[in-house]
C-alpha cells in the first residue's frame, strides 16, 4: 500500500503507515469515526480528484462534466432513495458548513434558532458563541428535563418557541444518547410557524438502516448530515429536502456559489459508493447490530455502578460520568485509554461542574467496532477492560496487560475490503 508515495516521500509514507497500524492495532469508539471499504478509499484517490465541476449537474460553469455529471446524480439519487426525500445537495464540504448553508438559505442577520444546549448533547454549530453562525444569528436553547433519564424537556422547548419566535428550530445532537419526539418540534415548531431541520449526523446511518426513526417521516423539512460516522462513507457533508424545490433552490444557492467554490469530485465519487453500499441489505444488519453492541457495553457500566447520561442508550453512543462515578477527569481518562489502546474522547456532561478541557464525562460509542466485526460478548468485554483501566490508572502492570488483550482483540476482527458481501 502506498507504493508510490513510499518512493517519492518517506516522511509522509512513515506517518501514514504509523495511522495505519494504529488503527488496526487499536480499538476505536469515538462515536463519530468509522472505517471506510477499499472502494470507498479508492474513490477518495482517484482521477475525480483533477476536476473542476462548479455548479450543479447540467449547468456547470466549465466544460468537460460527463462523467462528474453521472457520478453526482447516482449520488443524489442515492441519498433520495435512502432517506425519503425529493431533494439532495452532496456538495458540502463537511457537516458544519452544510448546517451554515441552511443557516444562509433561510435567515437574516439577527434571526433567531432553537436548538438543543451545548451542554446538554448538542452541537457546536447549534449556538456555541465562538463559532460564526452565533455571530450572526440569535440562538437560544432547549435542555432536558432529567439529565439521568434523558428527556427532553418539551413543554420548556414550547414556551421557549412562543417566547423567542424562531424561524428555524433544530433537532440535532453530538453526546446524546436516546430518541428524539420529532413529532412534537413538528408541532411546536408549526405552532410558531419555524422551519424545521433535523441535524441527523451521528445517527444518519441508523436512519438508514432503518433502526431509528426517520424525521422526514413526522414531517420534518431538512435533514443535514455528515457522511461519515454511523453512514460510514468519506468525510463530506449532505443536505436533504423532504419535499419543497423552491427551499432546495435557495440552498443549492448558499451552498454554491455563496458558501464553497467547486465541489470535491473525489469526495463525491466516494459518497455515491458508500450510498450504494448503504442501500444494500447487508447494512441493515450492520446497523441493527450497532445499536446491539451499545447496549451491551451499556450493560457493563450499569452493572459497575457507573453513571450514564441519559440513563443509558437507544442510539450508538453512550456519555459516562466517569468522575463522578470513578473519580477520574474526562481527559485523564482519555489519555490512560490511549495509552492502551482504545480510543475515545472526553466530553462535558449535562451541567457540568467542570472545565471543558478536562470535564467529567467520556463519550464512546460502536460504529467503528461493529465495522470490525465486534459482537456483543467482545464489546462487552471492551467495556470491563475500559472500567478496569480507569480503576487502575496508575497501576502499570495492570495496563500493559490490558494493551496486550485490546490488541489481541484489534487483531481477532480485521477489516474487512469490503463492506456489501457482509452476512
Amino acid at each position: 500500500m502506498y507504493s508510490h508515495i513510499k518512493d517519492q516521500d518517506a516522511a509522509v509514507y512513515a506517518a501514514l503507515e504509523g495511522e495505519r497500524k494504529r488503527q488496526e492495532d487499536g480499538i476505536e469508539l469515538i462515536p463519530s469515526e468509522n472505517y471506510v471499504s477499499q472502494a470507498v478509499l479508492e474513490a477518495l484517490g482517484s482521477v475525480m480528484t483533477n476536476k473542476y465541476s462548479e455548479g450543479l449537474p447540467g449547468k456547470r460553469y466549465y466544460g468537460g462534466q460527463e462523467y462528474t455529471d453521472a457520478v453526482e446524480n447516482m449520488a443524489i439519487e442515492r441519498a433520495c432513495k435512502l432517506f425519503g426525500a425529493k431533494y439532495a445537495n452532496v456538495q458540502p464540504l463537511s457537516g458544519a458548513p452544510a448546517n451554515l448553508a441552511v443557516y444562509h438559505a433561510l435567515l437574516a442577520p439577527g434571526d433567531t434558532v432553537l436548538g438543543m444546549d451545548l451542554g446538554h448533547g448538542g452541537h457546536l454549530t447549534h449556538g456555541h458563541p465562538m463559532t460564526i453562525p452565533a455571530k450572526l444569528f440569535n440562538f437560544v436553547t432547549y435542555k432536558m428535563k432529567d439529565p439521568d433519564t434523558g428527556e427532553i424537556d418539551y413543554d420548556e422547548m414550547r414556551e421557549v418557541a412562543r417566547r423567542e419566535s424562531p424561524k428555524l428550530i433544530i433537532a440535532g445532537f453530538s453526546a446524546y444518547s436516546r430518541e428524539l419526539d420529532y413529532a412534537k418540534f413538528v408541532s411546536i415548531a408549526r405552532e410558531v410557524g419555524a422551519v424545521t431541520m433535523a441535524d441527523m449526523a451521528h445517527i444518519a446511518g441508523l436512519i438508514a438502516g432503518g433502526v431509528a426513526r426517520n424525521p422526514f417521516k413526522d414531517g420534518f423539512d431538512i435533514i443535514t448530515t455528515t457522511t461519515h460516522k454511523t453512514l460510514r462513507g468519506p468525510r463530506g457533508g449532505m443536505i436533504l429536502v423532504r419535499e419543497n424545490e423552491e427551499l432546495m433552490k435557495k440552498i443549492n444557492k448558499v451552498v454554491f456559489p455563496g458558501l464553497q467554490g467547486g465541489p470535491h469530485m473525489n469526495n463525491i465519487a466516494a459518497k455515491a459508493i458508500a450510498y450504494g453500499e448503504a442501500l444494500h441489505p447487508s447494512f441493515k444488519v450492520y446497523a441493527e447490530q450497532i445499536l446491539t453492541n451499545a447496549k451491551a457495553m451499556e450493560a457493563v457500566f450499569a452493572r459497575e455502578g457507573v453513571r450514564m447520561l441519559g440513563g443509558g442508550t437507544s442510539n450508538h453512543l453512550i456519555l459516562a460520568d466517569v468522575h463522578g462515578s470513578l473519580g477520574v477527569g474526562g481527559k485523564d481518562a482519555q489519555e490512560v485509554l490511549d495509552m492502551v489502546g482504545i480510543t475515545l474522547n472526553k466530553n462535558a456532561i449535562a451541567d457540568d461542574p467542570r472545565p471543558a478541557n478536562d470535564p467529567s464525562g467520556i463519550r464512546f460509542g460502536t460504529p467503528a467496532i461493529t465495522t470490525r466485526g465486534f459482537k456483543e460478548e467482545a464489546c462487552g468485554r471492551v467495556a470491563e477492560l475500559i472500567i478496569e483501566t480507569l480503576k487502575n490508572k496508575d497501576e502499570e502492570v495492570v495496563l500493559d496487560r490490558i494493551g496486550r488483550e485490546i490488541k489481541e482483540l484489534a487483531r481477532a476482527h480485521p477489516l474487512s475490503t469490503s463492506f456489501v458481501q457482509e452476512k
